[in-house]
């Protein structure tokens, strides 16, 4: 760590000098303006008029790639913040590598095809950090991989195909949310200029809202996963009574309310709702061994597709306490009744 020394210039005004590295990287001189950031723990950022200007670019290298690695590649600079994405190559692209590009478009929020020549394609993305904020992005995410949860479940219970796919469609809005959140979380955590315009205080929270992040869209999964279930099924439905699936609804129903309260406890940093979200998840973690030790008398492949319903929803539990445990992290990190921090 570089130490300065503090001067007086006059009877109220305190100065020290920038390091000559930092500002020939960003071309700072004499008579420029910097951004100053006052944040939590008295930090103090310092930042070039650059930073809160330019707009990214990057410029993808088509050739030693194949359609997959490209595609990838796409995702990762969106992530990564940058504003327009250029693919080009040698000579004209192949139409595995043009396939790739518009597949890229389709997964990813505000993300659109702006110049194509048979050697090269920009791609820019509209989406302004300002738009959103991540505790709303956070809420969507939930949202979504609840009402997937729901309707595959909906659909196990009735033997729906078209329920089952409609949750199934719904994977990918959840996948272009996720993503989203994570290109605001790169954003804000390059330039904390904008860890107010996604709605944080500063830049210490992010790193729990990426693991947030990825645990809801581990959710979603999950529910994807019932839903194939109903689809790959001879009868599209579990061979169990009515009072096991009515216990596996229960079981559900539960299971929402854990998800929807731990992401509560993420935006409104409530202790007290981490310890509601514990009591629950305790009251509903023997819930999947007890329905299957009640199970009459099935074929094994039917226990395991019971088994497999159940863990699923088991394992939506288990991310929502992960959030919650986040969520406790980030309140005791703040003043309450419960913490005073000197």
């Amino acid at each position: 760590m570089e130490t300065r020394k503090v001067q007086r210039l006059g009877p109220s005004t305190l100065a020290m000098t920038l390091p000559a590295e930092w500002a020939s990287e960003h071309d700072v001189e004499k008579g420029d303006e910097v951004s100053l950031r006052m944040g939590g723990k008295g930090t103090l950022t310092v930042l070039p008029e650059s930073a809160s200007t330019e707009e990214s670019e990057a410029t993808i290298f088509a050739d030693n790639l194949d359609s997959g690695a490209l595609e990838r590649a796409i995702v990762a600079q969106y992530v990564l913040g940058r504003r327009v994405i250029h693919v080009e190559s040698d000579g004209p692209l192949g139409s595995d590598h043009i396939n790739a590009v518009y597949r890229a478009e389709t997964q990813l929020m505000g993300l659109g095809v702006i110049e194509e020549t048979p050697e090269s394609i920009a791609i820019r993305c509209s989406v302004d950090p300002e738009d959103f904020t991540l505790d709303n992005l956070m809420q969507r995410l939930e949202n979504t991989g609840s009402t997937m949860r729901g309707e595959a479940v909906k659909a196990l219970a009735h033997g729906n195909t078209d329920l089952a796919q409609r949750a199934l469609n719904r994977e990918r809005q959840a996948n272009k949310i996720f993503v989203l959140m994570l290109r605001l979380i790169f954003t804000a955590y390059q330039n904390p200029n904008l860890t107010r315009a996604v709605g944080l205080d500063s830049g210490f929270p992010l790193i729990g809202y990426r693991s947030v992040a990825k645990n809801l869209e581990l959710t979603a999964d999950n529910a994807e996963d019932i839903a194939e279930i109903v689809i790959d099924t001879e009868n599209h439905t579990l061979d169990i009574d009515q009072s096991t699936m009515r216990r596996i609804r229960e079981f559900t129903d539960q299971v929402d309310e854990l998800t929807a309260m731990a992401v509560r406890s993420v935006a409104e940093r409530d202790y007290d709702l981490t310890v509601e979200c514990r009591a629950l998840f305790h009251e509903i973690s023997d819930r999947e061994s007890d329905i299957l030790n009640d199970l009459p008398e099935l074929d094994n492949d039917e226990v395991l597709r019971v088994r497999e319903v159940l863990v699923s929803l088991q394992h939506t539990a288990e991310y929502a306490m992960r959030n919650a445990e986040i969520a406790a992290n980030l309140a005791l990190n703040e003043e309450s009744e419960h913490v005073e921090i000197r």
